[in-house]
């Protein structure tokens, strides 16, 4: 972890580095425990130490605080990257980092060629190609992905959702790459499919919207069989139920279908598994937890992909 913020870096490959943010929930980390249910069921939400989400109903001070704090860890974590630095000017730093308001759709925004604004957009992936700045996708269960291709220097940040997965945003961002050279991929925290109960309708609705963006291989889209032998699992808690309506309960496996996607466009993904699932650590924010344990609201961590530059000043956020 970075020092004094529950942050982990998840690679560091030329002036690129990935970070992983997380709650720092102060409970029981077995969320199966009666311990951490007693801790939790409340009416009161649970924003943690970290959150970094503006639209959760949290104090926007502190969750801009929050944000101004991993800009800070950020760059003293890149400090060390020119060992033989003797001032600030000759060390690597970020000027800023970039939010967008997350949609769950497929829109891709460039920052290179849209002015600094106050207000985000809205969007579900970022890209650039510039030094010195950083792109972070919030999540509280879905999967969030970061590209980075080394021959062009561009960078890029996703926040897949099943929407997003249906509608072609890992594609759509993959497609503002140059044709030259490798893309990498890295996925952060997201829920695994042993917490992922949906309707089958959702599964029917992800499969057709993979069809209708090519987001997957032709064969594996072909018919529900074989999508399902891939990606779908009855849900365990209802193996033993008769009942239609409980029957209707599937799992979804999110983080599969985003590492599939990446590779049929082409990238290759540097971590085979997502690092932990969001539902089951309580390291880490949930939506789906937070609904489960009928609490009002929960924070938002993020996937953070930076490219650092030589800079006189220190950040700023956007």
């Amino acid at each position: 972890m970075t020092k004094n913020l529950p942050m982990t870096v998840l690679a560091h490959i030329d002036d690129v580095v990935v970070f992983q943010t997380a709650a720092c929930l102060e409970t029981d980390t077995d969320i199966s425990s009666d311990l951490y249910q007693s801790q939790q069921s409340t009416a009161q939400a649970n924003y943690g130490a970290l959150n970094l989400g503006l639209h959760v109903n949290d104090q926007a001070a502190k969750v801009l605080g929050n944000r101004m704090h991993v800009l800070a860890a950020i760059n003293e974590q890149l400090r060390p990257v020119d060992a033989l630095a003797t001032d600030r000017a000759q060390g690597r730093y970020i000027k800023r980092l970039h939010w967008v308001d997350q949609v769950h759709g497929k829109h891709i925004y460039d920052v290179d060629a849209c002015p600094l604004s106050m207000q985000p957009a809205a969007a579900d992936a970022m890209v650039s190609q510039q030094a010195g700045l950083g792109l972070a996708i919030m999540t509280a269960d879905c999967v969030p992905v970061v590209l980075y291709q080394p021959a062009s220097g561009r960078i890029a940040a996703i926040h897949a959702g099943w929407q997003g997965l249906a509608g072609g945003v890992i594609p759509a961002a993959v497609e503002r790459f140059t044709q030259a050279g490798e893309i990498q991929a890295w996925i952060g925290v997201c829920i695994s499919q042993a917490n992922y109960e949906v309707d089958s309708r959702v599964r029917d609705k992800l499969l057709a919207g993979c069809r209708d963006s090519q987001a997957l291989p032709v064969q594996t889209l072909s018919g529900t069989e074989r999508f399902d032998q891939l990606y779908v699992a009855t849900s365990a808690a209802h193996q033993t139920t008769d009942s239609a309506a409980c029957k209707d309960k599937i799992t979804l496996d999110l983080p599969k279908i985003a590492a599939d996607q990446l590779s049929h466009a082409g990238v290759n993904l540097a971590n085979k598994a997502p690092i932990s699932c969001s539902y089951a650590d309580s390291h880490y924010y949930s939506y789906r937890r937070q609904t489960h344990l009928q609490q009002p609201a929960t924070g938002r961590m993020a996937l953070i992909i930076v490219r650092g530059a030589v800079s006189h000043t220190g950040g700023e956020m956007s």
